[in-house]
């Protein structure tokens, strides 16, 4: 089976990691820079960048060492070269090009999406394609069809804000602080979902695309206002995306015939979430599958094995692969209305 060296550095997670062929993970390694983002409630571009540069070069060293082989061992080295903050991208994927070159094996230019996407596949031998995918992150909430490797057809995606931008909007509203995500998923569990009178944003319209600017409004609003308590409004918050995210994937599924619901991506690391969407499936009549905790947050096991699955197909790039900040897994996909031209 071949042997994939995964880099990922496309926001504040430095990682790297090695994976086999056959979903064995040999080593890996991720270092959060959360400690230095707190102070400013959210990823600052040029502190991340600069702390990829300084960590990447030991995380390297640290899993081929776990592991006990050499750069030469390695069929492949894969990085993710979009999306993401072009200074973190370009770290990774500079180091990747930096070891192949050095050591004579092919690169592998990982869209960090498709990372996402593919990952369940890492934790599931059983999951074959094609399958219907909610990937829904911090910077991206779409709903594809994933028919086979490097062949996505994008169904739905938002026209303002993600979902895990909401989460982070919400958080800081309420003073939870950076990371947003599990901050308000913490508080949700005391407070009553139902408490907060919140808007579900296009539910029950015929439009298949997400929006969640005028949510994050509304909680702006309740915060203000005073009336109500802060795991009530963390609540109804998380409610509300949840309902969006139900609704919408509803509407999906009833125009694809893939058999499977996957969900992947950071926000997928929501326990609330990952429930009401298995519900959805059952439901529908939908296997589902979706990442453990760990694999849904951003990783460099995935990106070796989007590698992996790439490199199985022949997928290989030339040394000059570009570092890109905007990568759509559906370039062919029409543009909606708003800031969809973000996905």
């Amino acid at each position: 089976m071949a042997l994939i060296l995964g880099l990922e550095s496309s926001c504040d997670d430095t990682a790297a990691a090695l994976v086999t062929g056959d979903r064995t993970i040999l080593a890996q390694a991720v270092v959060s820079q959360n400690d230095a983002h707190r102070p400013f409630g959210g990823v600052v571009p040029e502190i991340a960048a600069r702390a990829h540069v300084q960590i990447l070069p030991g995380l390297v060293q640290q899993v081929l060492g776990e592991a006990k082989v050499a750069i030469s061992d390695v069929d492949a080295v894969a990085a993710t070269a979009g999306p993401g903050l072009i200074g973190g991208v370009m770290v990774a994927l500079l180091v990747a090009k930096g070891l192949a070159l050095s050591a004579g094996k092919p690169l592998i230019a990982v869209n960090h999406l498709e990372g996402h996407a593919l990952s369940p596949r890492l934790a599931d031998p059983d999951l074959e394609f094609p399958y219907l995918l909610l990937l829904v992150s911090g910077g991206h909430c779409q709903i594809l069809e994933v028919l086979g490797v490097g062949e996505y057809r994008r169904l739905a995606t938002t026209i303002d804000d993600a979902a895990g931008e909401a989460f982070d909007k919400a958080a800081k509203l309420l003073g939870l602080g950076y990371p947003g995500g599990p901050a308000v998923e913490q508080l949700a569990k005391e407070g009553n979902p139902e408490a907060v009178p919140l808007p579900r944003p296009l539910v029950g319209s015929g439009e298949p695309h997400f929006s969640f600017a005028g949510l994050k409004a509304a909680v702006q609003r309740a915060v203000a206002s005073g009336e109500y308590r802060p795991a009530d409004i963390a609540a109804s918050f998380q409610q509300a995306v949840i309902d969006c995210l139900v609704d919408r994937t509803r509407l999906a599924i009833s125009r694809t015939d893939a058999p499977s619901l996957v969900v992947a991506g950071g926000v997928a690391a929501n326990r609330a979430i990952r429930s009401s969407l298995e519900e959805l499936a059952k439901e529908t009549g939908r296997c589902f599958s979706v990442p453990p905790v760990w694999l849904c947050t951003d990783n460099a096991a995935m990106i070796a094995w989007a590698g992996s699955e790439r490199y199985s197909a022949g997928m290989i790039d030339h040394l000059g692969a570009p570092a890109r900040a905007r990568w759509p897994l559906d370039p062919d996909a029409e543009k909606v209305r708003g800031a969809g031209v973000k996905a």
